[in-house]
C-alpha cells in the first residue's frame, strides 16, 4: 500500500543567531527548512493532481524563557524560515504561511491553531499533518500535537530533518517531564500554565 503524503507541513524553528551583524537561522533551523523543501519536491507528482501543498513555518522567540533579548521586527524564527523558503523558490510549489509569536514547542502548536493557519484542513490516517523537525524532537511534538489538535498518532506524519546540530541531551528530559506535567490537561490555558510551572521546576533543579 502506498504511504500517505502530507499536503500540509508544520515546520518547527530551532533558534536564531547573529552573523556579520545580521540575525540568521541557526544551522538546525535551516536544516528544518531544507527538510520541508525536500519533502515538497520529492512528492511533486502527488501534489500535481491536487491543490498546492501548504507549509506553515512556526517559530518566534525561543530564547525568551532564558532571558534572550527580543529579536528585531522581521527577524524571528518564523520570519527567517519563511524568507529562506522563498529564496529557495518554494513559493512556486507550495502556499507558505507564518506564525512568529511562539516561544516553545507547545506555543508553536497553540498559536498555529489560534491564528487559523490550519483552518479548512481535516487530518486523518489518509491525509496526515506533516511535522517537520529533527528526529529527537518529533516524539515530544507528536505528544503535544495529540493534546492540542486531538489527532490520533496515525494522523501525524514525521518529516525528519538531518544535520545542523547533534541530538539534544535536554530533549529526553523535556519529553518525560511533559508527559507528567500535562497529564489529563488538554485546554490551551491549562497547558500553558503547566508548561510555565514545568519550565520553572526544571530550571530550579538545574541550578539547585
Amino acid at each position: 500500500m502506498t504511504a500517505p503524503v502530507a499536503t500540509v507541513l508544520l515546520v518547527f524553528g530551532r533558534g536564531v543567531t547573529t552573523a556579520g551583524g545580521r540575525h540568521v537561522l541557526t544551522p538546525a533551523s535551516a536544516a528544518r527548512v531544507g527538510a520541508a523543501i525536500d519533502y515538497v519536491h520529492a512528492h511533486r507528482d502527488a501534489f500535481a493532481a491536487a491543490a498546492a501543498p501548504l507549509v506553515v513555518f512556526s517559530g518566534g522567540w525561543a530564547g525568551a524563557s532564558r532571558g534572550a533579548p527580543r529579536p528585531p521586527e522581521g527577524c524571528r524564527e518564523g520570519d527567517l524560515m519563511l524568507a529562506a523558503a522563498r529564496a529557495a523558490g518554494l513559493s512556486a510549489h507550495a502556499a507558505l504561511k507564518l506564525e512568529c509569536r511562539s516561544r516553545s514547542t507547545l506555543e508553536n502548536l497553540l498559536h498555529t491553531v489560534e491564528d487559523g493557519l490550519l483552518a479548512g484542513h481535516a487530518f486523518g490516517p489518509g491525509h496526515p499533518l506533516g511535522l517537520v523537525s529533527h528526529a529527537w524532537h518529533l516524539p515530544r511534538i507528536r505528544f503535544l500535537a495529540r493534546k492540542v489538535l486531538g489527532l490520533p498518532g496515525a494522523a501525524l506524519l514525521d518529516v525528519p530533518a538531518t544535520g545542523g546540530e547533534p541530538a539534544s541531551r535536554r530533549e529526553r528530559a523535556l519529553h518525560v517531564a511533559s508527559r507528567l506535567w500535562f497529564l489529563g490537561v488538554t485546554d490551551p490555558a491549562g497547558l500553558l500554565r503547566r508548561e510555565r510551572a514545568m519550565v520553572a521546576s526544571l530550571r530550579r533543579r538545574a541550578t539547585g
